[in-house]
């Protein structure tokens, strides 16, 4: 069974400023994202992770940062991405409490 880490969004940032090739993940709801998400994220709701191949999630070795509102559907979300094959998946919690700044 694959898993997935849990990661500071400290550490979530620092990869989003120092890395490349990584995918931000929002997983709320489509009116949520549009309300405001993390610059980059591509949104795919957490309803719509059933075991289907997800086009905007085509590279299975691919780092995932995952993250939903609260924490509570990217962890979700990350154990059924785990669940179809993804390697590099990093939950990082909600956006209410992310620090660094989102765009609509």
């Amino acid at each position: 069974m694959n898993s997935y880490r849990e990661i500071t969004q400290a550490a979530a940032w620092d990869i989003m400023q120092h890395e490349k090739g990584f995918v931000i993940l929002d997983v709320r709801r489509p009116e949520e994202y549009a309300g405001g998400h993390i610059k980059g994220a591509v949104n795919v709701p957490l309803e719509t992770i059933d075991g289907r191949e997800i086009p905007e999630l085509p590279d299975k070795d691919q780092e995932i940062l995952v993250y939903c509102r609260s924490g509570v559907r990217s962890k979700q979300a990350a154990g059924k991405l785990a669940a179809q094959g993804y390697e590099k998946i990093e939950e990082f919690g909600g956006i209410l409490t992310w620090p660094y700044g989102t765009v609509k």
